[in-house]
């Protein structure tokens, strides 16, 4: 947050770094998952006007981070599982809102096929903001 916009300089290394943590488990906790999360919605909120051309990386990401967790059965207590998948979905909605709607078109399909309930409700919340 202290580099505000001056971030896009390192957007490139950055996303990298942000896609690595995103795709790992990281233990019972998920500290680094979570800190990602934030450090990818802080991102988003800073270089807005740069998150457009980089939504297919990172919402290919988040959707595979949201079915991860989801699906995942091992030793994490639900109330990591359940601020993994609010963190991931506030990061979906800052995503649409940079990029005018698009990933509410985006996800259009995707909702209306999506059989699992909590998945379904983090995209759910990402349609009906505003």
């Amino acid at each position: 947050s202290r580099l505000g916009i001056l971030i896009v300089r390192h957007l490139k290394r950055l996303e990298r770094v942000i896609l690595g943590y995103l795709e790992v488990s990281d233990g019972r906790e998920e500290e680094a998952r979570l800190g990602i999360l934030e450090t990818l919605q802080c991102t988003i909120e800073h270089a807005w006007p740069r998150m457009p051309c980089r939504l297919p990386v990172l919402l290919k990401a988040l959707l595979r981070l949201l079915w991860d967790v989801h699906m995942e059965r091992g030793p994490t207590p639900e109330p990591v599982r359940a601020a993994l998948l609010q963190r991931a979905t506030q990061c979906l909605i800052l995503l649409d809102r940079c990029s005018q709607g698009q990933v509410k078109v985006l996800l259009e399909g995707v909702h209306s096929s999506c059989e699992e309930n909590r998945v379904r409700e983090c995209l759910r919340k990402v349609q009906e903001s505003t």
